[in-house]
């Protein structure tokens, strides 16, 4: 069954795409792709609409904000909208745009709520914390060459199949 539905870009051209984007990126902005920057841009904005005399006060916000820096005109702030109109379009052009929450059988809505917050805030801290997100490492360092984008890349990978492994079985574990 191949319907509008069921399609997707090839793998191998979506991977070309990307690199050419990368490529984009940093003849255009000087930086390369990640979504956490962006993220972090947005809160310092607005950390600064809220409560400036804080923001300035802040040794971690202050040099986001200080002088003529605008955090969320940033080019990572643009990319993450990018991101999120891409994909709605997409969805909504191939049929795919419904709001559903994932998740196993025996898990109920409210605690998949809860754990998609819990995720989201740990992925917060620890980008914050490791200076950069899964996405810039590997997709921005192996763009530079860097020996980390590699090292990342293999670690993604080999921890996404461990617990790939763990995890599916408690997914489509069966309430009886």
């Amino acid at each position: 069954m191949n319907t509008k539905r069921n399609k997707y870009m090839n793998s191998y051209v979506a991977g070309f795409l990307m690199g050419l984007l990368i490529i984009a990126a940093y003849y255009f902005s000087g930086e390369g792709l990640g979504s956490s920057g962006g993220y972090r841009d947005v809160a310092f904005g607005a950390i600064n609409a809220i409560s400036p005399e804080y923001a300035h006060s802040n040794p971690f916000v202050a040099p986001h904000v200080s002088g003529d820096h605008t955090p969320t005109h940033t080019w990572l702030v643009y990319e993450l909208l990018g991101v999120i109109f891409g994909a709605i379009l997409s969805a909504a052009l191939y049929g795919r745009l419904k709001f559903v929450i994932g998740k196993a059988p025996h898990i109920s809505n409210k605690k998949r709520i809860y754990l998609a917050i819990a995720g989201g805030i740990l992925w917060g801290i620890g980008t914050q914390l490791g200076r950069g997100c899964t996405s810039g490492l590997v997709l921005s360092g192996m763009a530079v060459n860097s020996l980390s984008g590699y090292i990342g890349l293999l670690a993604i990978f080999g921890f996404g199949f461990i617990f790939a492994f763990i995890f599916k079985r408690l997914w489509i574990k069966k309430t009886n």
